[in-house]
């Protein structure tokens, strides 16, 4: 297996302690035996959560020991400029205290089963294009990419980078007041938590260079719908693949499960790794509790040629 390899873009944040991954157990083990020989033989599809990114020391919302979120949702963002002022001032602290991800080993593992030809698509509900990083290229990103923005007038994309300058030429020394202020903590999508309710109302937002309209992060907010696009690209990967694979989701919103529950209901074996349980268990042919790393690790390994 390749060694893991820097990101060429801003992909991720990362605050807790890249892992690097275990060897199996025997339990495992078995379990992985039986998963190789259901994958044997023809290609399938694998759809990825957060449990995948955590390795490369990114915390997700829903794993074991995570702590509870509210994380604003797409009507409160577009309901009142308020609400956008208090985003995007605890963005741009967080944007600020960017720590690079980078690829792990199963996000290179990945990429290894699509290169040899084992996957018909990957798709991810991850928004830190680590998969891109690693090598992957037929992916659906289906919540989204945190390295843009986008605005919701016109429809133009621009770099999280481009908006991050804008947005300090706005607000001169705005970081250095929130530093005195106090950072709280830093949530997995780099939003921070600040308590000075005055230094946020001072802060100015950007709007989109082109036409002026309201610029969002370009990934699918809690209470939005993922554009009709990817979710029937998504399909279509599970409709050519002979199985699905999930690794690392606990399948808790719907726009995974649905992917669980169509192969389910077109007879296709349905393989799920992740630690903790998910809302497609009772849909899993083989349901296996371990890391994913390793486990996409031994797969990539011991797959026979098709």
């Amino acid at each position: 297996m390749e060694k893991p390899r820097h990101g060429v873009g801003l992909t991720g944040f990362a605050s807790m302690p890249r892992v690097e991954p275990a060897h199996p157990s025997e339990r495992e083990l078995e379990a992985l035996g039986l998963i190789r020989d259901l994958l044997s033989g023809a290609p399938f599809a694998l759809l990825t959560g957060a449990g995948l990114s955590t390795d490369s020391g990114i915390p997700d919302y829903r794993g074991p020991g995570s702590p509870p979120r509210s994380p604003m949702t797409y009507q409160e963002f577009v309901r009142g400029r308020a609400n956008r002022q208090r985003y995007w001032a605890r963005n741009h602290i967080g944007w600020s205290h960017l720590r690079h991800a980078d690829p792990n080993h199963g996000h290179l593992a990945a990429a290894e089963l699509e290169r040899r030809g084992y996957l018909t698509g990957l798709i991810t509900q991850n928004v830190d294009r680590l998969h891109e990083d690693a090598g992957s290229t037929n992916v659906v990103d289906l919540h989204g990419r945190y390295d843009q923005v986008v605005c919701l007038d016109c429809g133009r994309t621009y770099s999280r980078g481009l908006l991050a300058g804008m947005l300090g030429e706005l607000n001169p020394g705005f970081l250095e007041r929130a530093e005195e202020s106090g950072l709280v903590e830093m949530a997995p999508d780099a939003d921070a938590t600040v308590e000075d309710l005055d230094l946020i109302s001072s802060f100015v937002v950007a709007v989109c260079p082109a036409c002026g309209g309201t610029l969002k992060p370009d990934f699918v907010y809690f209470g939005e719908n993922v554009p009709k696009d990817r979710v029937e690209r998504s399909y279509a990967m599970v409709d050519e693949a002979a199985a699905l694979l999930v690794a690392g989701s606990s399948l808790t919103v719907m726009s995974g499960l649905r992917f669980v529950r169509h192969a389910a209901k077109g007879g296709k074996p349905v393989v799920i790794i992740n630690r903790g349980e998910t809302r497609g268990d009772d849909k899993a042919t083989i349901k296996l509790e371990a890391g994913v790393s390793e486990s996409l690790m031994w797969l990539a390994e011991r797959l026979p040629p098709l």
